[in-house]
């Protein structure tokens, strides 16, 4: 398993002042470079889990950007970066925070240089629920707390959604019922958009970070199972078409 640090963030080199899901998205296709040069992995048998907003919307970004990546697992995900903004802050609020945009863009283009602002302060909108919990204690120090504005406007062009249109790559997707930091439709929006074989596990009775402790020894395994069947040597692949029926796809190892 390949853990990293984005550009820019924890222990990575870069400038700690950006943050960009396009920066993102290329170094997740480089890192699935990176595996393919280690003699301890097989190129055959890459998958991709990513959690929590742009980290479960990136999944699906890679699995449809990069055809190596053979199966995908999209946790609590965003699907439609506008549509996430908007819905973290009241109307009054949120035509503020567009105002704001336009203003740091006009600011950048005269002088050269816009806004520094806190990403989970002014970017996001942490709900309760996010300031009090420590279930991502560990994350948080790794990502810069303070970036360029102009982060705002890749977010708010920033679509999963499109991309799980496209998708043939397996995709597994979990959200949370009633989720008040990843909407819960984002999540089943990406499930029912996808074209390849899907899963939709969601997750009931809890909330978006109460359920990364509560459920995890159910959904681990589902994970587990996914991407074992799913990422896996192929040495040889067989399909099979039945009109008005889906097409079969066989994967299948060879034994040295």
């Amino acid at each position: 398993m390949l853990v990293f640090d984005y550009r820019g963030f924890g222990d990575s080199e870069g400038d700690r002042d950006v943050l960009s899901p396009s920066f993102q998205l290329r170094d997740l296709v480089n890192a699935v470079t990176y595996l393919t040069t280690r003699d301890d992995v097989d190129a055959d048998a890459i998958g991709v889990f990513g959690t929590g907003g742009t980290g479960g919307g990136n999944a699906v970004l890679l699995a449809d950007a990069d055809p190596r990546v053979r199966a995908a697992v999209s946790q609590v995900p965003v699907a439609d970066g506008t549509d996430w903004l908007h819905r973290m802050r009241p109307e009054h609020a949120w035509l503020s925070f567009l105002a704001e945009v336009e203003e740091d863009r006009r600011v950048r283009v005269t002088s050269g240089k816009g806004r520094l602002v806190h990403p989970r302060e002014e970017i996001m909108v942490p709900t309760p629920e996010r300031r009090a919990t420590t279930v991502k204690a560990d994350v948080d120090d790794r990502i810069p707390s303070a970036v360029g504005m102009d982060a705002v406007d890749e977010i708010l062009t920033y679509r999963p959604i499109d991309a799980a249109a496209r998708l043939t790559t397996p995709l597994m997707v979990i959200g949370v019922e009633g989720d008040a930091t990843t909407p819960t439709d984002h999540a089943e929006r990406l499930y029912a958009a996808a074209r390849g074989p899907k899963s939709l596990l969601m997750q009931r009775h809890t909330t978006h970070y109460a359920a990364y402790d509560r459920y995890w020894q159910e959904v681990t395994p589902r994970i587990v199972e996914w991407l074992d069947r799913y990422v896996r040597p192929a040495n040889v692949v067989a399909r099979r078409t039945v009109p008005g029926v889906a097409e079969d796809i066989e994967i299948m190892e060879v034994s040295a």
